[in-house]
């Protein structure tokens, strides 16, 4: 379930809410600084202020309640869906009648003054709970796999699987939309995952998670340029250097990066996932009319002409099994930008709508397709499932399709990827321009042209479409949706459960605190007061883990054997691995 983050975040000049306050960097509180009481007091007023605009819209709308089904199919309702933004000043808090050089301070040393910031915190957030379905549910990487997933697992295994994971990221999702909900305000806005676990963790665990969502961003593009390379040479019937087709999708993006603004992405979002589904639907038609194609899955996977043959569970080496349950994984992988797409919502609270939605769908629709080019396809299960068509006219005109939308998704995934490490790494760590400034274009070019010369090289040097993926699944994708959500819920139940006397604004931090974070008696208090629940997260999070070092292994071993087979695709070569 790749993600796609909204225009909105990316629109070109600085957004107001990154103007900071004397403890604040870019928008992130500093670690230590400011106590998790105090967070948690704003975030609260932040949830109450939004149910009041919710409520006084119901009120002028006439009070008709929204529904889920109505709003994916009524275009009146879905505009009707959010409220306008909050209009009034935000009241004074308790502890800025007290102590007014306390409100004075971050409006002194800011750029914007609060009220500013408050304003600018209600306009950037215009999307609904049914734009965030669209975005969760652009996904390339995703339905296609699952047919392949289903060849190396079977028809029981794989069912039961894609459902546990589904059922899983779930429940992780639920973490990251609670713990959003409890630590998000207009004072201390909280704009992505790595804000998320800075507040909970520390500043140092911010910047881990930036990397590997980096490391993420950059890896999607690489496997999207290697599924568009195979494409391509299948077009081209296998008569253009692979490596060259390569160097076309490379040049392409770096031409398609220097779009800074991603404003006009939105909507291409949107056509993206009905080109998905087309390409789904003349698979499925084709798969069911016409034989495998033996030559790409003898050049894949080393199946060999024969007769189709299906079962219930299948008897493959452990790797193999592994690596088909990292496809699985891409479908459930749009965690990492889950709370980007929360920063974006008028009203946070119905996130939860279009995650539900968009998890049903992913469930059913991806599951039963995997089944159904399985059931017609067994062995020969190609890894992306289209490029296993037979007939080179419904093959050719999925391909098309397929490089529309993946494009869109590069383009996508690339810019994402390159705002993080141009604020993470340009501005933050070496205090570079800002990216409107001359000085700024110009470090974006570059930035660009690298980033994806890289993603080429990744492509061209790994050219094992499942085993690459199969890797980032592992590494990264894995840990966003599985692995970091149970390790923040544990970190925050504990901080929230350890505090023994009700925050109010104003007071020290003696007066509400018996002892600090530096005595263990704190952690064994706050772990111990809902044991059950930090157990299993723990456990959760000690089993995703090991799932990513089997993926990974897996993965590897996977590539080696790979390079090693007679015929196979080579590093920077013209044989096609399709």
């Amino acid at each position: 379930m790749a993600t796609v983050q909204p225009a909105s975040l990316a629109l070109e000049g600085t957004d107001p809410r990154l103007q900071e306050p004397a403890h604040e960097s870019h928008g992130h509180v500093h670690e230590g600084r400011v106590p998790l009481e105090e967070l948690l007091y704003y975030a609260k007023i932040q949830r109450v202020r939004e149910d009041e605009a919710e409520r006084e819209f119901m009120l002028a709308s006439g009070g008709k309640p929204s529904s889920i089904m109505g709003g994916l199919f009524n275009r009146k309702q879905r505009e009707r869906e959010a409220p306008p933004a909050i209009k009034e000043k935000p009241d004074v808090s308790l502890d800025e009648k007290k102590d007014p050089e306390r409100s004075k301070t971050p409006s002194t040393r800011s750029v914007v003054s609060d009220d500013e910031r408050a304003q600018a915190y209600r306009a950037l957030r215009t999307a609904s709970w049914l734009g965030i379905f669209y975005l969760i549910t652009t996904d390339i990487l995703g339905p296609t796999s699952a047919p392949w997933a289903f060849s190396q697992l079977g028809f029981v295994s794989g069912s039961l699987l894609f459902v546990f994971l589904g059922i899983i990221a779930f429940y992780t999702g639920m973490q990251l939309w609670y713990m959003y909900l409890k630590l998000d305000s207009e004072k201390y806005p909280v704009h992505n995952y790595g804000d998320l676990t800075e507040r909970i963790y520390g500043r140092i665990a911010r910047h881990g998670i930036n990397v590997l969502q980096s490391i993420q961003l950059l890896f999607n593009v690489a496997v999207i340029i290697l599924g568009n390379t195979q494409g391509l040479s299948q077009i081209a019937k296998g008569k253009v250097c692979f490596s060259a087709l390569g160097v076309i999708w490379m040049v392409c993006g770096m031409v398609l990066g220097q779009i800074k603004s991603l404003r006009n992405y939105g909507g291409l979002a949107h056509w993206a996932i009905w080109m998905n589904l087309i390409v789904i639907f003349i698979t499925m038609g084709a798969v069911a009319h016409s034989p495998p194609n033996f030559a790409s899955a003898l050049q894949q996977n080393n199946a060999t002409m024969g007769p189709v043959e299906t079962a219930a569970t299948i008897s493959l080496p452990f790797t193999n099994q592994i690596v088909g349950v990292m496809q699985m994984v891409y479908s459930y992988g749009g965690a990492m930008l889950f709370v980007e797409l929360m920063a974006e919502m008028r009203r946070p609270f119905d996130f939860w709508k279009g995650m539900v939605t968009a998890q049903l769908l992913i469930v059913t629709a991806y599951m039963l397709f995997g089944v159904y080019v399985y059931a017609f396809q067994g062995q020969f299960t190609i890894n992306p499932a289209n490029q296993g068509i037979s007939g080179f006219g419904l093959q050719t005109a999925t391909n098309v399709i397929s490089l529309v939308s993946a494009l869109i998704a590069a383009g996508l995934y690339g810019n994402i990827g390159l705002k993080v490490i141009y604020a993470n790494i340009v501005q933050d760590l070496f205090g570079g321009p800002e990216l409107i400034s001359r000085a700024g274009r110009f470090i974006w070019v570059g930035l660009v042209l690298g980033y994806w010369a890289l993603a080429f090289v990744i492509a061209s040097a790994i050219p094992q479409f499942s085993n690459i993926s199969g890797l980032v699944a592992a590494l990264c994708i894995l840990q966003f949706t599985y692995t970091f959500p149970p390790m923040l819920a544990v970190g925050f139940v504990v901080q929230v459960d350890a505090i023994e006397a009700e925050y109010k604004p104003g007071m020290g931090i003696d007066q509400y605190r018996r002892d600090t974070w530096r005595n263990f008696s704190r952690w064994r208090r706050g772990f111990a007061k809902r044991w059950w629940l930090n157990i299993f997260n723990t456990l959760l999070f000690l089993a995703a883990l090991a799932t990513a070092g089997l993926g990974a292994f897996s993965s590897i071993e996977g590539i080696i054997a790979g390079f090693s087979r007679a015929g196979a695709a080579t590093s920077f070569g013209c044989t096609p691995p399709v």
